[in-house]
Order: structure tokens, then C-alpha cells, then sequence
């Protein structure tokens, strides 16, 4: 009689209950979510009013708003900045226990990665509706591009957001700490968010703030949801797909090396 081995559910299945989990995880924590969603909601009331004096200046762009200018620019830091969640929400399942429970079972590693990494998209496009929503009641937001030039800019922030949420997570598989994710975090994020086109047009800062932010990649990504948001002639958007989804392989890649290491090491 042949005997009947299980070898488990199917990848899409896994990966499926495995976001559903992370889900559910983070629905039950209420405050957690209500504080990933004020924290954007400040950055635009706060960046919106202190910044808003520059389009007096030769340098901003002319008869634009402020806010038309910087909320795309918003969209891609929000996206940016909660990508390092994933990285932090990985140490702590391996540090309570989960992760070793996932181990036993048969599924495989890449299933909990990729489910990780969903399940904080999904997060992070609740946000950005809710930030868009927010700066067309609150601000006043109009952009020219519309309802669609503003998806669009929304979707390429998702990709974004998405590709350096598999650098985190990378980084989390091998350090496995998570005070040292967070400093590491926060010292990739704040060059690139300063040091770009965000906040200020690249003309306006000093020569050699200049010179990083024409190489910064984040003032590529910015410069192409603002253009699709204010329906610009559009530049960079294949550009900025194409780094998204190199510096993904390159992530998942090296996320999956490190999460195959023992949990001891």
C-alpha cells in the first residue's frame, strides 16, 4: 500500500494565511494603527506650513501651490518610512517565538518574507488614501493630473514603498535586533528624505546639497509621482519601476539568505 505523504498547502496558500495573519496581528493592536496612520498626517500638517513660504521665492515652481507640490512628495516618504516596519515587524516575530513555531511547519521560508512584505502594502495604500483624503479636504489639494494622475502617483509610491520593505526586511534577517534596525532605519531615511527634491526644489538648496540630491534615487521617485500627479510631462516613472524592482530582487535575494540562518546565530 503506498503511503500517503502531505507535503503542505500551496505557495499562493501560504503566502495567503500567512498576510491574513499579519493582518489580523495588526488590526488587534488598535493603537499601533492608529498611531501609523496620525504619524503622516502630522509630516503633512507640519512640512505643509513650515515649508509653505518658499513658493515666494524665485525658485519654486511658478503658480503652483505648495501643497500640490510637496503631498505627492509625502505619498513617497510615507511609503519609504513605513517600509522600515516591515524590517521591525520581522525582528520581533523572531524574538517572541513565532517564527521558530513557523519553522516546524512545512512552509516555506520566501511564504512568511513575501506575507510580511504584503501585508505592510496593504497597510502602507490605507495610509496613502487616507493622506490624499486628508490633503484634498484639509489643504486643499487639486492636482492637475486629477483623480487618475494622483492613483498613479499613489501606485508608484506603493512600488517604492515596496522594494525598500525587502531591504528592511533584509537587513532584519541578519541583524535580528531591533534597536539596531531602527537606528539603522532611521540613518537611511533621513539623508534620503532631506537630501532630495522632496520638500524644496533641488535649485533652491545649497551646491553641495545640490550635488547628493541629483543622485539621491528618492528624488527620482519623487519627481515622477509629482509628475504624474500634476499631470507634468512625464519623466522617470520606467526608471523608478526599474530600481524598484532590481533593489526587490536584490532584497528578497539576501532577505531569504539571512532567514534561512539558524535563529541562534
Amino acid at each position: 500500500m503506498a503511503t500517503l505523504t502531505w507535503h503542505g498547502s500551496s505557495y499562493p496558500t501560504q503566502v495567503l494565511v500567512l498576510t491574513g495573519r499579519s493582518l489580523r496581528a495588526l488590526l488587534r493592536t488598535p493603537a499601533l494603527v492608529f498611531f501609523s496612520i496620525l504619524q503622516p498626517l502630522i509630516m503633512l500638517t507640519l512640512f505643509s506650513q513650515i515649508f509653505s513660504s518658499i513658493t515666494s521665492t524665485a525658485n519654486f515652481p511658478p503658480g503652483m501651490s505648495y501643497i500640490n507640490f510637496l503631498l505627492p512628495a509625502i505619498l513617497v516618504n510615507t511609503a519609504m518610512q513605513s517600509s522600515l516596519a516591515s524590517g521591525i515587524g520581522l525582528v520581533q516575530d523572531m524574538s517572541n517565538g513565532v517564527l521558530a513555531r513557523f519553522r516546524s511547519l512545512p512552509i516555506r521560508p520566501s511564504t512568511v518574507l513575501l506575507a510580511r512584505n504584503l501585508s505592510d502594502a496593504v497597510r502602507t495604500a490605507f495610509q496613502l488614501v487616507l493622506m490624499i483624503a486628508f490633503g484634498v479636504l484639509v489643504f486643499g489639494f487639486r492636482p492637475d493630473g486629477g483623480m487618475l494622475g494622483t492613483l498613479a502617483a499613489l501606485g508608484l509610491a506603493l512600488v517604492v514603498g515596496w522594494a525598500l520593505s525587502w531591504v528592511f526586511i533584509a537587513i532584519a534577517a541578519w541583524v535580528r535586533k531591533a534597536e539596531l534596525m531602527q537606528t539603522v532605519g532611521f540613518l537611511a531615511m533621513f539623508p534620503l528624505m532631506f537630501a532630495s527634491s522632496a520638500f524644496v526644489p533641488i535649485n533652491g538648496l545649497p551646491g553641495w546639497l545640490q550635488a547628493i540630491a541629483k543622485v539621491n534615487p528618492l528624488t527620482y521617485a519623487v519627481d515622477a509621482a509629482r509628475s504624474l500627479a500634476l499631470a507634468h510631462p512625464v519623466t522617470g516613472v520606467v526608471g523608478a519601476l526599474v530600481t524598484s524592482g532590481a533593489i526587490a530582487v536584490v532584497g528578497a535575494f539576501f532577505a531569504v539568505r539571512g532567514f534561512r540562518r539558524p535563529l541562534s546565530v
